[in-house]
């Protein structure tokens, strides 16, 4: 900073950093706030050494940072005479040593407040959440009696939020933990007792899911999109998708809510309207999760004899079937305007509908036709197979970054 201007503009920042604190934004945006006031970058890690938070210039600044914080000098984190973690800060001008100590006292009280509560393993965090994914548990009771071990409080409104990561570049191993880690940054920023857990880790995806208590609708939602932006600002060339479920009214109805997140998170990725998508938003789909709870074989028997015949060939021919099927139908059955989505000619888009009606027998200029393949689309993404293959062609591009949006008008 240069001296003559310290004082108006170190008051600035000091005030900005505290509005920071005050309003309770979390320890990524503390850190953000830490990094404009002293024009600085800035990594914060834990006692473990996991990284909570990075504030820099660009993400080429940041991804230098990590490369090389081992070998850059770090100033511990003191919190009531114990270690809480560290933090780097590498400044660009010169600020007064007093003024460094009081915001790296500040971080360390937010690290402090973020990590405090008494953390489970990764590994029990998860089997809890695939648990109740998978609806392992008897009743509420015995609900509750795991998530005490646990040390989450299930005794109030929980509500779900469930993140699909898919990489569309080449990613070494590391993606995964990257994603993970940025979930728990976003979810604790909001909330500090926020369970995270991984559901699944094999190829092509990533699942993570997050279960919020003592929620509220404005939390959840919250939530949702702080996952989504910290994992945008780590993930380039990955598609994200976080969908979201109406908090539970008792532990016993947990799993229902862990649904509801996960068909959100499928509607979600299979809509380039929204990438943080609420149970509530998802429309017509919602009329199919009693049917995956109840018969999910009928589901499945639905959806072979309506799109399966169209994702196998698009699989075996690097065709586009499937999505020429979507975009028909988004668009009100005009070949017209599904040429102009698909950025292919019309003829193109009749020759494989022609092509589909071959292969299932329906015919979209039929109305029983369009019906019975838009509940087949429905049925794939509520059975989560969406995401199973890899669009081809245009579709295997990923889709624009931009900030998480969640859409308010559900389509039917």
């Amino acid at each position: 900073m240069d001296p003559e201007e310290t004082p108006g503009t170190l008051d600035a920042s000091l005030t900005a950093i505290a509005e920071v604190v005050a309003e309770g934004s979390g320890l990524p945006a503390v850190a953000r706030a830490v990094a404009r006031g002293l024009d600085a970058s800035i990594v914060v890690a834990d006692r473990d050494g996991a990284v909570l938070a990075v504030a820099a210039r660009s993400r080429d600044e940041e991804r230098r940072l990590l490369a090389e914080r081992a070998e850059l000098p770090a100033v511990p984190l003191q919190v009531g005479g114990e270690t809480a973690g560290s933090v780097i800060i590498q400044q660009r001008g010169e600020v007064a040593s007093g003024v460094v100590a009081l915001v790296v006292a500040v971080i360390g009280l937010e690290v402090e407040r973020v990590r405090a509560p008494a953390r489970a393993s990764q590994d029990e965090s998860a089997a809890f959440c695939r648990a109740l994914l998978d609806g392992d548990f008897a009743d509420g009771d015995a609900v509750a009696e795991r998530a005490a071990e646990l040390g989450f409080d299930v005794s109030g409104p929980v509500a779900s939020v469930v993140v699909r990561v898919h990489p569309h570049v080449a990613s070494d191993e590391s993606w995964r933990a990257r994603t993970l880690s940025a979930v728990e940054r976003g979810a604790r920023a909001v909330h500090s007792s926020a369970l995270v857990g991984t559901l699944a880790r094999g190829e092509p995806t990533c699942e993570v899911a997050v279960l919020i208590p003592a929620a509220t609708d404005d939390a959840t939602l919250r939530t949702a999109q702080a996952a989504y932006s910290e994992l945008d600002a780590v993930l380039p060339g990955h598609a994200i998708s976080v969908g979201h479920g109406r908090p539970s009214t008792e532990p016993g109805d947990l799993p229902r809510a862990m649904q509801e997140a996960l068909l959100a998170c499928n509607v979600s990725e299979g809509d380039p309207e929204s990438d943080v998508l609420g149970f509530e938003e998802t429309g017509a789909y919602r009329l199919l999760l009693s049917a995956m709870s109840e018969n999910p074989d009928e589901l499945r028997r639905f959806y072979a004899d309506t799109i399966e015949p169209l994702a196998a060939y698009d699989a075996q021919y690097e065709t586009d079937l499937v999505g020429t099927v979507s975009a028909y139908l988004d668009a009100d059955g005009s070949v017209a305007s599904a040429a102009q989505r698909l950025f292919t000619h019309r003829h193109t888009v009749r020759y494989r509908l022609e092509r589909v009606k071959e292969l299932c027998g329906l015919d979209v200029t039929s109305s029983d036709g369009r019906e019975r393949l838009s509940l087949g689309l429905k049925a794939m993404r509520v059975l989560g197979l969406g995401h199973a293959e890899p669009r081809t062609g245009i579709d295997r591009e990923p889709r624009p970054r931009r900030p998480a949006t969640s859409r308010r008008a559900p389509r039917s």
